[in-house]
């Protein structure tokens, strides 16, 4: 008997690489606007709770502690209108990928199960239902589910987008949860850019009770401390919601071995407990948001949705590959939108993650009225 073998798509970012080769022997060097990376320190108060942690010769709790669950429940509370999480529905993961990832097999999903996700997405949302047997279904509003609804049981929500930054108001959650709890399916919820909403948007969580009606049942949110604080090295994240469904995935990852460090979990409660460094952070990212949208306009691009979030979803209404090749022979890689769905296909990502100097290289590298490049960029700063 022959083994099926799991057929997964190929990984979008090897594509990039000729582009990320081409971009590399601009004189004045690579612009990467591909990949929300951070690039600015780790706060020097997260810093030093990782070091007072480093002797840890014994096994972290897989639940994590006591005191980082409280600490994740009073940060819902003060920052994201959740004044009821229950500690016990709080759980550390090792960075948000792979709780998104693994998931669906963590809840036990699998062949003949449904797993609906945005339509134009991360791509792991599909992955995570390909690794557990089961079908991803790319919809972004009920009536596209059709005869499927019925087998659908896990709904990936993501608010603010990756890759469109498009914010989900609490009616469009509220039906969605009201939705998925008529045919028994759970809703995960990932926010992991919420704390970055630009001009006064306002970002809900799933968790809210104007969404939930106050019982979080059935309700995942997951969050990633990556962006907000600089951590994307300590891989510190964690999923909340229902109690019932977090210890059902609790189970299953102390089987697995699937433990965030001690002191990472110190680490990630003294971030969760400063309010201050996030609010310098998203000064850093409001500053070179400005100058980047300017320069995008000056590129011809239109900006569709991009309220939050550390991406603009820009078009020049052409084909992704064709902004992305003349882009690169100037020395900035972008992301092309197909890299999220096929509905990506005439948009690119452009990320925020860059240092003041390279957004500064971006005016330099602005084209011409003739469509050469060189121009100084009119008032770009």
């Amino acid at each position: 008997m022959t083994a099926s073998r799991l057929v997964l798509p190929d990984f979008p970012w090897d594509k990039l690489a000729p582009y990320k080769a081409r971009a590399g022997q601009h004189p004045d060097g690579i612009v990467d606007l591909s990949v929300g990376t951070p690039v600015d320190p780790t706060p020097e108060l997260i810093q030093r709770a990782l070091a007072a942690a480093a002797d840890a010769p014994g096994y972290p709790q897989t639940y994590g502690t006591p005191a980082l669950r409280e600490a994740v429940a009073a940060w819902f509370a003060r920052r994201r209108g959740v004044p009821a999480l229950d500690p016990d529905g709080v759980l550390p993961t090792v960075g948000s990928k792979e709780l998104v990832a693994w998931l669906p097999t963590l809840l036990g999903l699998g062949p003949g199960d449904v797993v609906m996700h945005p339509q134009v997405a991360y791509p792991t949302y599909d992955v995570g239902a390909r690794l557990a047997g089961a079908t991803p279904l790319a919809a972004d509003g009920t009536l596209q589910v059709g005869p499927a609804a019925g087998t659908v049981k896990l709904v990936w929500l993501n608010s603010p987008g990756n890759p469109t930054g498009k914010v989900l108001g609490v009616e469009h959650l509220r039906k969605t949860v009201e939705w998925a709890r008529s045919i028994g399916a759970v809703v995960a919820s990932d926010e992991c850019y919420a704390e970055l909403g630009w001009d006064g948007v306002e970002v809900p969580s799933i968790l809210d009770p104007e969404v939930c009606g106050g019982s979080h049942e059935g309700l995942l949110a997951v969050y990633s401390t990556s962006k907000q604080s600089n951590l994307a090295g300590y891989r510190a994240a964690f999923v909340a919601g229902d109690p019932v469904l977090v210890r059902r995935i609790l189970e299953i990852r102390k089987h697995a071995g699937m433990i965030v460090p001690w002191p990472v979990q110190e680490a990630l409660r003294v971030a969760l407990g400063d309010d201050e460094h996030v609010a310098q952070q998203r000064e850093r990212y409001a500053r070179r948001r400005e100058l980047m949208r300017e320069w995008l306009v000056a590129e011809g691009f239109k900006i569709d949705h991009s309220e939050a979030g550390l991406y603009f979803w820009a078009t020049r209404d052409e084909p992704c590959w064709d902004t992305v090749s003349d882009l690169a022979a100037r020395g900035v890689l972008v992301t092309p939108g197909d890299f999220y769905g096929p509905s990506g296909a005439r948009h690119v990502r452009v990320a925020l993650t860059v240092s003041d100097e390279s957004v500064a290289k971006l005016a330099r590298r602005t084209a011409g009225p003739d469509g050469s490049p060189g121009s100084t960029g009119g008032n770009l700063r």
